[in-house]
């Protein structure tokens, strides 16, 4: 069977030359020292390093059965605004008296975290249209959302 390797790929058992995360100890390697990497072998591992672009937080009500909803907003953000522009897209579901009934949407940018929507401010659950617009606004103004802009 032939097999396909992305070109981002590494194939020879060793880690890319960048900074990485050394072990446990949260040291930063030399970029030009490579690692011997085996798949699976778990002490090769090394935690990803997170990049100082924006992220988005979904909080919603566990009890509420929405994680459906939670996930497929965030599916639709990735594939609106893929990596790098959007670092990560993070799903909390929350189960408390406190947090009944709600569905937010933060974008963590450099300056601070910004709500982008509120279930209950809002009065609704957001439409995706207006969403990513919002999305958009904060963190690439002037691109086209092509059918989303209508």
């Amino acid at each position: 069977m032939d097999t396909i390797d992305c070109k981002d790929c590494i194939t020879d058992g060793t880690l890319p030359s960048e900074p990485l995360l050394e072990g446990d100890s949260g040291k930063i390697k030399n970029a030009t020292e490579k690692i011997s990497y085996d798949p699976l072998d778990a002490s090769t591992f090394t935690h990803p390093v997170t990049l100082p672009n924006s992220s988005i937080t979904i909080e919603f009500c566990d009890r509420c059965r929405w994680l459906h909803r939670a996930t497929w907003v965030s599916t639709e953000l990735f594939l609106t605004f893929p990596p790098p522009i959007i670092n990560g897209i993070h799903i909390v579901p929350l189960n408390s008296e406190k947090t009944a009934g709600r569905f937010r949407v933060w974008l963590s940018l450099s300056t601070g975290p910004y709500l982008v929507w509120d279930r209950k401010i809002e009065g609704r659950f957001p439409e995706l249209k207006e969403l990513k617009q919002r999305v958009r606004d904060k963190i690439q103004p002037g691109k086209s959302l092509g059918h989303s802009d209508k």
